[in-house]
């Protein structure tokens, strides 16, 4: 049994550490900012004031918040993780955040004795509570054999991609091939029904060929249906693809249809869907396009 930190326990964390504690572990939370889950907390875990006090408790402290803000604030802020660390910790931030950002918060984790590993995670919200997300991870070999472990216990393909920041960089792959791949579905299924095919149909007919994909399984029939309560949000892909964005403009790349994705999806936050999962990206589709798959 390890003894484990969790900072961030919203819709994907809040499953990600009932099955850490279904495997067996202990964890520690803060109740700095909310009060910690009351299933947790009934089922065993340990509610303490603030990062400071769980990071001082556990070998392991798992971060899982939106962006890369909330990660470098509850390292860094009076009574934050950092205070909390020394020899033999492992801090693994889970969250999805900036490449050369993870750099830097890793280089100060190290300075105070304890080993750093970025871990992103990719599944959405249905792999988290099926304990079967894919985790890419950046950090040493050593910290990673010792996470493996607390890994296992939340996803099934586990790979560690290379040093500090590669995790996030694969993570940021991830999404621009997940944002892609959503605005082809979209596009495929608003042509098919304007020209008056049933998109139900067509899916079901490409969901047989060379076209088949998890997303147009599942997100194609989300659009289908018009199902857009979050599993993953617009925004936080939206926030994924700027990280995408400003990479590549630092390293000198085009990435074109990255950045017509990320228009997309300021239009379906215009229309007030900043909060609709990112299958309704079609409904920005569906807006320029004045109809919906939906509606004949």
């Amino acid at each position: 049994m390890a003894k484990i930190g969790f900072i961030g326990t919203g819709i994907m964390g809040h499953p990600m550490a009932q099955n850490l504690q279904k495997a067996g572990h202990q964890l520690f939370l803060s109740s700095h900012h909310d009060a910690a889950p009351a299933d947790l907390v009934s089922a065993g875990a340990l509610a303490l004031a603030n990062p400071r006090d769980v990071a001082q408790e556990a070998e392991f402290i798992i971060i899982m918040v939106p962006d890369t803000p909330q990660v470098e604030d509850v390292l860094f802020r009076e009574h934050g993780i950092a205070e909390g660390l020394g020899k033999g910790k492992v801090v693994i931030d889970m969250s999805s955040i900036s490449p050369s950002a993870t750099k830097a918060f890793a280089a100060k984790v190290n300075e105070r004795g304890a080993q750093y590993l970025d871990a992103p995670v990719s599944g959405g919200e249905v792999g988290a509570k099926a304990a079967t997300l894919s985790i890419m991870v950046g950090g040493d070999q050593d910290a990673f054999d010792r996470a493996l472990p607390l890994f296992q216990s939340m996803g099934k393909n586990i790979t560690r991609v290379g040093g500090n920041g590669d995790g996030q960089t694969a993570k940021v792959a991830n999404q621009i091939i997940v944002a892609l791949n959503i605005q082809a579905v979209a596009e495929a299924l608003l042509f098919a029904a304007k020209n008056g095919a049933d998109p139900a149909k067509v899916r079901e007919a490409l969901m047989g060929g060379f076209a088949s994909s998890k997303i147009l399984e599942v997100h194609g029939e989300r659009m289908i249906k018009g199902t857009f309560d979050p599993g993953f949000r617009i925004s936080l892909h939206q926030k994924d693809l700027n990280l995408a964005l400003q990479g590549a403009r630092e390293l000198g790349v085009n990435l074109p249809n990255t950045a017509n994705a990320q228009q997309v999806f300021s239009t379906c936050a215009a229309l007030g869907g900043s909060g609709w999962d990112h299958s309704a990206l079609i409904k920005g589709l569906e807006h320029m396009a004045n109809f919906s798959i939906r509606d004949n």
